[in-house]
């Protein structure tokens, strides 16, 4: 609870209120997770935005009727702390008085009071708004608040500044036919892929930049790893010598998010029974040396899911580690701004990272001569005044750069150990779902 000007807010609690609240009378507003009726008195078990308080009720000490509660009622309660060591986190409140604040017009059509959901992903998908007040589906996302929180907390402290660029653009920065077209008045627009291009044009007067937002894919899979909108935790950097740099400031990135999640969710970790990865340094393999590894031909030019879940177990195997980048894809498969390497030009200097079996991260250094990155898109059938802007961050000149995308979805899902990205996503885009 807060005091703004010298009056208490009724609102969320901490563990801390109830600390300092002991043996003395304490207000906070709650959901009635669930009723246990005993012989004499009623345990009433109370959901807040973070925990689940245990308090109890019995006539003799509270003035108003347990008859007016049901699960899903929200209250404010006021009730004396105590401590009790079969309880919640240690404490009790022993109700003296409630006011109801509104009811539910029907029961909840799922068993948000149940130590677990017990429901298929699809089911949950149809009641998503009663799902996510189960307490360990809301842990996921205060998890992915976690990851965000840490991320944005390690680019601020590397003198990364955070950008807001537009998701309505003129171009794909990925080009293909996984983009989303719309109507923008008399024009055509489309739903950004990446801010690529703006991430580019920034570091040319900002030197770092990051930003977390939205990206967005047409693609038409069904599978448990895609979406077609997702959050996207993106950052480039200026004066790189090369992609590695790269990859340094990604691993000290995962090392602080790690160490920020330990530190300030081991609440909701413990809840998920989730294992935090440990990371001291992320091997490295280029791509067709982790052909060899999976003894594969070197006629293909990408990895597929059952090869990112055998590198990684090699990765565990040889290095006790969870991560591996895999490093010089051949050219053929990624973007045009990505750089082509000076020792074989059909690779570029292009990365992924791989995290418990799944590609986490796109990267790479990008090219910022004029004429160079003129050539290269002419190679992909690319005009340059189709770029129009985009080709003048070249043309006026552009530092060496380079940067990465990072899936937040897929993070907490492997995080997590979930086993489908939707239940790492508050309200799943795909080609199913599109309500809520």
């Amino acid at each position: 609870m807060q005091r703004i000007d010298g009056q208490q807010l009724i609102g969320e609690i901490t563990l801390e209120d109830l600390e300092r609240s002991l043996d003395s009378s304490v207000t906070f507003s709650a959901c009635v997770h669930k009723l246990r009726k005993m012989s004499g008195f009623t345990f009433v078990i109370l959901r807040t935005g973070k925990y689940i308080l245990q308090s109890v009720y019995t006539p003799k000490q509270c003035t108003d009727s347990i008859s007016e509660l049901c699960e899903g009622a929200y209250i404010t309660v006021t009730g004396i702390v105590k401590k009790e060591v079969r309880a919640n986190y240690g404490y009790e409140i022993t109700l003296t008085s409630f006011e109801l604040l509104s009811k539910p017009a029907e029961e909840y059509p799922l068993h948000v009071s149940s130590k677990k959901l017990g429901c298929s992903i699809e089911t949950s998908m149809a009641h998503r708004s009663v799902a996510l007040r189960h307490p360990q589906e809301r842990a996921v996302f205060k998890i992915s608040e976690g990851v965000v929180s840490g991320f944005r907390e390690f680019m601020l402290s590397q003198g990364f500044t955070e950008i807001h660029t537009p998701k309505i653009v003129a171009a794909g920065a990925e080009g293909g036919a996984n983009i989303f077209k719309l109507k923008y008045f008399d024009k055509d627009a489309y739903l950004a892929q990446s801010p690529q291009f703006y991430k580019q044009t920034c570091v040319a007067f900002f030197d770092r930049v990051f930003e977390i937002a939205p990206v967005y894919r047409a693609e038409k899979h069904n599978s448990t790893r895609h979406l077609n909108e997702y959050i996207g935790l993106d950052f480039e950097m200026a004066f790189i010598n090369d992609m590695h740099d790269v990859m340094a400031m990604e691993t000290a990135m995962l090392k602080y998010v790690i160490e920020y999640l330990s530190k300030n969710y081991s609440h909701e970790l413990e809840m998920l029974n989730a294992e935090l990865p440990v990371i001291d340094e992320i091997p490295c393999v280029t791509f067709f040396e982790a052909l060899d590894i999976l003894g594969k031909s070197h006629n293909q030019f990408d990895l597929d899911p059952t090869d990112e879940v055998k590198l990684c177990d090699y990765a565990k195997e040889q290095f006790n580690s969870e991560f591996i980048f895999v490093e010089k894809f051949p050219g053929l498969k990624r973007p045009f701004y990505a750089m082509d390497s000076k020792d074989d030009p059909k690779l570029a200097e292009s990365f992924d990272l791989l995290f418990r079996g799944l590609e986490i991260t796109t990267g790479g250094q990008r090219i910022h001569d004029y004429n160079e990155q003129v050539e290269k898109l002419r190679r992909y059938h690319i005009e340059p005044e189709e770029l129009g802007s985009y080709i003048d961050i070249h043309r006026y000149g552009m530092p060496p750069h380079g940067g990465l995308g990072i899936g937040l979805e897929r993070v907490v899902m492997k995080l997590l150990g979930l086993s489908n990205i939707r239940e790492a996503s508050l309200f799943p885009r795909d080609i199913h779902h599109l309500d809520p």
